[in-house]
């Protein structure tokens, strides 16, 4: 993959030890002093899905922790019959403890099953710790199957069902054809992804290995973590695809309506459930915007509102987001001890933090656009996701409209509001 989807080359990594003795590598990309933001990735994926994310962070001054959930990418299979959601959050806490200083805080963002790790980890003194605020990104906390709408099937019960040993399946998906782009695009992406989007979420999700998807597929379908929702207890964003076939709409509205700071719900209107890749530049700016008000200095109380202006437009075509991971590697300071058993890469200077930062950033390559799906705007090179949408941000206790995908007109400064 190049262009924004090229994967990021990292500053330095670190290696997390969970509590089964599993080690998962840490990949820290961008300055030492710039605040922190931990990214969690989801089901069949792995840390080339925060790729584009990793880029736009880093150019505006953050540092970006990104690690690879069990099975996927670079981290060992294990066991997979121990499987489970506590094992999620374990890893967390382990890659949290290994890759942040003692009480230092970051805001942490998960996709998917990346947002369910963050509920698995409610209340766990490692969450509570580092925890400054959250993102919860195109996820639900239970009832998966059920409410799934990837197969178009008029019996619920039926559609449940099918919905259920879709997730447990484990056959391989073998090579990436424009037979499996188009059942992914349909599948996971929304309205008219360019064909760079749909490249790169194919090539992400094949790689991931048939016996890891089916096992943790299990665990997603029985999954039931809403008891958890209300002990994540600090501001909390959530985004929403309205196209999104995996994670519908409704999840998070319930999911809004449990947290105890829940800042906003951004719906996106045309996106489906991989808003990273299809919407990084709104993924970001929510990112950027938890920093902002609760890492950065006169940062607002927990359940303060934030700002919800209108996002920002996409990237234009052919201008991928600079890489600014270059800079050759920086050390933590040794000497850190946990209940995980952390093993890093060497000791070294003491953290320091600062606002100013150095900007050493590479623009990176054009992006190749294979594959299309139906009559799709031409994406060439370096072809940016769905340039033309906007996310529209809505108060946390307002629950109003359906799961249908009509939106209201613009109003004020272009912040988007739905019809009642």
């Amino acid at each position: 993959m190049t262009g924004v989807y090229a994967p990021p080359t990292p500053t330095r990594e670190v290696t997390a030890r969970s509590g089964d003795g599993v080690e998962l590598p840490v990949e820290i990309h961008g300055e030492e002093r710039d605040p922190a933001v931990v990214l969690v990735h989801g089901w069949t994926c792995s840390t080339l899905f925060w790729a584009p994310v990793i880029r736009e962070l880093t150019a505006s001054g953050h540092r970006v922790i990104a690690y690879d959930q069990r099975g996927h990418g670079r981290s060992p299979v294990g066991d997979t019959a121990a499987y489970s959601t506590a094992l999620l959050a374990d890893d967390l806490c382990a890659v949290l403890d290994a890759a942040l200083e003692p009480g230092e805080r970051a805001v942490i963002g998960g996709h998917s099953m990346g947002g369910m790790t963050l509920m698995a980890a409610a209340g766990r003194r490692e969450l509570t710790e580092h925890a400054a605020g959250l993102l919860l990104c195109s996820t639900g906390s239970h009832r998966l199957a059920p409410e799934a709408r990837v197969l178009p099937l008029g019996l619920r019960k039926l559609r449940a069902l099918a919905h259920r040993a879709l997730l447990h399946a484990s056959l391989p998906l073998g090579p990436v054809t424009p037979v499996t782009r188009r059942a992914l695009a349909y599948g996971t992406l929304g309205h008219r992804p360019s064909p760079a989007t749909v490249e790169a979420t194919a090539r992400i999700v094949h790689a991931c290995p048939a016996r890891v998807r089916g096992a943790w597929g299990g665990v997603l379908a029985r999954l039931d973590l809403a008891a958890k929702l209300p002990r994540l207890d600090v501001p909390t964003a959530v985004i929403t695809g309205r196209r999104d076939r995996l994670t519908p709409y409704p999840h998070s509205q319930e999911m809004a309506a449990a947290l105890p700071h829940c800042t906003e719900v951004r719906e996106l209107p045309t996106a489906g459930h991989m808003t990273p890749l299809e919407r990084p530049d709104v993924v970001s700016e929510v990112l950027a915007g938890l920093v902002r008000t609760t890492l950065r200095p006169g940062s607002a109380a927990p359940g303060a509102r934030a700002d919800t202006t209108a996002d920002s437009p996409a990237p234009s075509a052919g201008s991928a987001p600079a890489d600014t991971s270059g800079g050759g590697p920086r050390r933590k300071s040794g000497g850190k001890s946990g209940a995980a058993g952390r093993s890093r890469t060497g000791g070294g200077s003491a953290r320091t933090r600062g606002a100013a930062r150095s900007g050493n950033g590479k623009a990176g390559e054009g992006a190749d656009g294979r594959a299309s799906e139906g009559p799709e705007a031409k994406a060439g090179d370096g072809a940016s996701p769905a340039a033309s949408e906007s996310g529209k941000a809505r108060a946390p206790g307002d629950t109003s409209g359906t799961a249908s995908e009509s939106t209201g007109g613009t109003t004020g400064e272009g912040t988007r509001e739905k019809s009642a």
